[in-house]
């Protein structure tokens, strides 16, 4: 037990295993996040279909375990899974920055790999902020506009309403960086993993685009709904 304590330390410090966490709890965020946009989907078969599928969240596992036990455990799953995708991902970027002191000559390739860089980190600052705000907003119920004496679908359709369109102006730049960044880290993921061969290499890319599209648009689709009043 002992050396396996000290084996796993030893693993995580290499960069193979920073990336082999950083696939790993890539993968559980990717299907938390389908999950989660199958859920808000329930939202466009009225009330009562989103309200019951908000109180199953809260009671499964009931009666073997008491209520929002089996949520609890997959906040904090998720909740550890984004600290080590974070912490690995900082851990690998300073590392590669360390190895590499001299800039790249060719211009196309910094170019590209700057823009990469730039948007997975700024993007990755703005979903972190938005994270905290869902959370005061539809768990906490802090910055609601209904508060706690709502019901889940009508706090949905409050959040979104078209006085608020900066709201949802803001929950779209959000979902789109999302979307950015499941785009490169599955086809991260998919070469970290050995997955990716010439043969391979379309058929991947075509994957890890359409799962972040399809993803995107899935979270879109309720506040856009709302705020255009197709879904009130």
């Amino acid at each position: 037990m002992q050396v396996v304590a000290i084996a796993i330390p030893a693993i995580y410090r290499s960069t193979v295993g920073k990336k082999a966490v950083m696939a790993v709890t890539g993968g559980i965020l990717v299907l938390y996040l389908v999950a989660h946009m199958i859920g808000n989907l329930k939202i466009f078969l009225g009330a009562e279909d989103f309200n019951h599928y908000a109180h199953w969240l809260r009671t499964m596992g009931e009666p073997a375990v008491p209520r929002r036990t089996v949520l609890t455990i997959i906040e904090l799953v998720l909740g550890a899974s984004i600290v080590l995708h974070m912490w690995s991902a900082v851990s690998l970027a300073r590392r590669a920055s360390a190895a590499r002191p001299v800039k790249y000559q060719s211009k196309k390739k910094s170019h590209a790999q700057g823009y990469a860089t730039r948007t997975m980190r700024y993007g990755g600052v703005i979903i972190a902020v938005y994270v905290i705000w869902h959370l005061l907003d539809l768990t906490f119920f802090v910055v609601n506009p209904k508060g706690a004496d709502a019901t889940p679908y009508q706090r949905v359709v409050a959040d979104f309403d078209p006085s608020r369109w900066y709201i949802t102006v803001w929950y779209v730049v959000a979902v789109l960086l999302v979307g950015l960044h499941l785009n490169h880290g599955i086809w991260s993921a998919f070469q970290t993993l050995g997955m990716r061969s010439p043969r391979s290499h379309n058929a991947l890319r075509g994957l890890a685009a359409t799962t972040a599209a399809l993803v995107t648009l899935g979270f879109v689709a309720v506040p856009v709904s709302i705020t255009f009043g197709w879904v009130s």
